[in-house]
């Protein structure tokens, strides 16, 4: 049922022009992870930890399947890296901090960037704006904007390194 609905999904909706189509995947290594990879031509996956062991586990196992499936991995993104005090230069590691970027370093895959541990994300989440959108000056909607960008990077460079 799963893997009809995927499907259906990618052929029946009319996406117009993009240039990307970005899926978020949930955690894990599920049916909808290996139907997206089997019935897409995927440019590559983008796997997000956060930064404590027992989800690097997780990240460790999205790797293994996208390299089984020759998806490029385009690199690792921390999530909740970490918590910057409002108002001061101060940041909390609650849930640790550099997980993504060790994992990244050891499994030869770039590390995109971290996001931080910021409210209005929640906040523009619930309201369907994105942070980028309503704070493009704040330092999580640089972060989203620098990990943008280097996924574009990656996509070219497997891209280039698919033709040539």
């Amino acid at each position: 049922m799963l893997d009809k609905a995927i499907r259906q999904f990618l052929r029946d909706v009319n996406w117009g022009e993009i240039d990307y189509l970005l899926v978020d995947m949930p955690p894990g290594t599920g049916d909808a992870q290996l139907t997206l990879a089997q019935a897409t031509d995927i440019a590559g996956g983008v796997i997000v930890t956060t930064p404590q062991p027992v989800a690097l586990l997780d990240g460790r196992k999205g790797l293994a399947m996208f390299q089984q499936m020759n998806v490029p991995v385009l690199g690792f993104v921390e999530n909740m890296s970490y918590f910057p005090v409002p108002g001061s230069n101060e940041r909390f590691e609650i849930f640790g901090h550099g997980g993504g970027r060790q994992l990244a370093e050891e499994s030869s895959v770039p590390f995109l960037g971290e996001i931080p541990i910021d409210i209005e994300i929640r906040k523009g989440s619930d309201e369907g704006r994105p942070v980028v959108a309503t704070h493009p000056d704040s330092r999580v909607a640089q972060a989203f904007m620098h990990i943008a960008q280097q996924v574009a990077a990656q996509v070219s460079i497997h891209t280039l390194s698919a033709v040539g």
